[in-house]
């Protein structure tokens, strides 16, 4: 029989003995609800990038383009509209067919954008050599006719030509020019403007510009504001844009450089999703770069079989599918030039605007 101080003793030990192990089994759950919890983030992270780059590129039927450029959705035909600025041709691709058509322009020796107009169906205006002209095409005839000349920059201007432009939520063309390449180093000489048209004028936004590229408008979350690109500048600007059409606070919204240096390659055509995130094609860099609207950062890089990546535009029936063209410039082999969809972003663009005359 024990004596009480060795009960006391024993009970306190045991008492002793319990809270350890009690401690012991606290630290391990905490332990292994971490490593748990860890291991579940890593798969989210995980499977979050699976989904990110689970994208599909198919390569469209249709003519290799020189040149292709300004691809723009119609919700109407269900078509999608765009051009080759070196053969000069407009194409369009019609989604039910899955086929082409094309057509050319007499006297014209470039052909670098092409916008719907409201109201008049088979009518686009076109940049033509260094003017704006209204055509008329049926979107299956081998030519296209010209209806009437908006604008004309005139025989000052006969060193540049029109390059990107685009309609903005009120029904406005902005569209800008580059001097002809033929001309000596684009980057340098700066010759190139930006216009907004305005009743058979052209009103000058930015002038002293390398290449006027890309541009989309911040709607519906903000129609006032607009992002450009100007290829040379390595970056996209984003401006103001008051009730007249006029831009005005210009920033730097994203600076393609990395780390201050040429990243190797130079933005061209852009467009947003329905979020506002924009898609800056890459000349030069095989893909179409995704950047957030809001923290202005690198999203994704949609990978396209193609080095020079002119523009995009979302299209299909849903507005989910990415519309991708190039250019096979510099006799860059297959498939260079063609017209790629990019399926499976997850995401959806936003209606294309259309001109009002």
């Amino acid at each position: 029989m024990l004596s009480r101080s060795s009960s006391s003793s024993s009970s306190s030990w045991a008492s002793l003995r319990s809270i350890q192990l009690i401690a012991i089994s606290v630290f391990l759950y905490c332990s292994a609800t971490d490593r748990f919890a860890q291991a579940q983030e890593l798969k989210a992270q995980n499977k979050m990038t699976s989904r990110d780059n689970n994208y599909r590129v198919e390569q469209l039927p249709g003519p290799r383009t020189k040149l292709g450029e300004g691809p723009v959705w119609d919700i109407d035909t269900q078509s999608l509209y765009y051009v080759d600025i070196s053969t000069p041709a407009v194409h369009r691709y019609d989604y039910a067919e899955n086929r082409t058509y094309s057509a050319m322009l007499a006297g014209a020796n470039s052909i670098s954008f092409i916008v719907l107009v409201a109201g008049q169906p088979e009518h686009f205006v076109v940049g033509e050599n260094n003017r704006v002209a209204l055509i008329r095409w049926d979107g299956r005839s081998e030519n296209a006719q010209h209806v009437r000349v908006l604008a004309d920059l005139g025989n000052s201007q006969s060193h540049v030509r029109f390059n990107d432009g685009k309609v903005d939520p009120s029904g406005r063309l902005y569209a800008g020019t580059m001097q002809l390449e033929t001309l000596g180093d684009l980057f340098a000489q700066k010759e190139g403007q930006f216009f907004r048209y305005s009743n058979g004028t052209m009103v000058v936004q930015k002038k002293n510009v390398s290449i006027s590229n890309g541009l989309t408008w911040d709607e519906p979350g903000n129609p006032s504001r607009l992002y450009y690109i100007d290829s040379g500048a390595l970056d996209v600007k984003a401006f103001d844009v008051d009730a007249n059409g006029d831009l005005k606070n210009e920033t730097v919204f994203y600076d393609l450089r990395v780390n201050g240096a040429h990243p190797g390659y130079v933005p061209d055509g852009m467009t947003s999703d329905a979020d506002g995130n924009l898609y800056i094609a890459t000349w030069g860099g095989s893909k179409v770069m995704k950047v957030d609207k809001r923290t202005q950062q690198l999203l994704q890089e949609i990978k396209i079989p193609a080095e020079q990546v002119t523009s995009v535009a979302f299209g299909g029936p849903q507005l989910d599918e990415l519309f991708v063209t190039t250019s096979s410039n510099g006799d860059k082999p297959a498939p260079a030039g063609e017209l790629f969809k990019v399926t499976g972003l997850g995401v959806r663009g936003k209606p294309m605007y259309k001109m009002v005359l």
